[in-house]
């Protein structure tokens, strides 16, 4: 059985659980086909019959340092905003083309702009107009339960008891773009339900022949 060590929860797992103390929940595992641990994989929850949820208060941010988005992925809630620091010494251009929120926005060096409010379920893709490398991505999730996996593909989420839920499953680099799921119901007392998923990845990119030495 799988035995989660709380010292690596997550910041968003973190206030989860301690907003629904005394409650019970899930502990999930991701791997990728080979059975390596798979980071950065959004974990979420959607409730079939539950207790009425509270949402979620954390708001995301999605800062440019070293020409980069850190984080790589980010999860919020629908209706959450997302801030946008610039802490690089250049100026950055985000955008988005993606259905569940297009935008177009200037930062300059120092200066953070207005946050974008997600309020539609969804995967957006970030870009940069200026650095064509710069690349991350929000999920954005119709359920206050959710959380990303650790380097060791592990994730655990707080759940009040009393409910039936299905445990989902998304990362960017999933081959077709699938998001498995699993049913599990929760009672008073019980202890954590265990989750375990694998995800097939796309086949890594070939290196770039121009960067190759001669």
């Amino acid at each position: 059985m799988y035995s989660f060590n709380r010292r690596r929860m997550p910041f968003s797992l973190m206030f989860l659980s301690a907003a629904s103390a005394g409650a019970t929940g899930v502990a999930v595992q991701v791997q990728d086909a080979a059975g390596n641990p798979l980071a950065d994989t959004v974990v979420y929850v959607e409730a079939e019959t539950a207790p009425a949820a509270a949402k979620a208060s954390a708001n995301g941010q999605i800062e440019q340092k070293g020409l980069k988005f850190m984080p790589l992925v980010t999860v919020v809630q629908t209706g959450s905003k997302v801030f946008f620091p610039n802490n690089d010494k250049v100026r950055h251009h985000i955008y988005s083309f993606s259905a569940a929120h297009k935008f177009d926005q200037k930062l300059y060096s120092g200066e953070s702009a207005a946050p974008q409010v997600f309020d539609k379920a969804g995967t957006v893709v970030l870009g940069c107009n200026i650095h064509d490398k710069m690349l991350a991505y929000v999920k954005i999730v119709d359920t206050p339960y959710f959380a990303k996996t650790d380097a060791t593909g592990a994730a655990r989420i707080a759940l009040p008891a009393g409910g039936k839920y299905v445990v989902k499953a998304w990362h960017y680099n999933t081959a077709g773009g699938a998001t498995p799921e699993q049913v599990l119901t929760v009672k008073a007392g019980d202890a954590p339900s265990t989750a375990t998923f694998k995800l097939p990845m796309k086949p890594a990119a070939p290196a770039d022949a121009s960067s190759s030495p001669n």
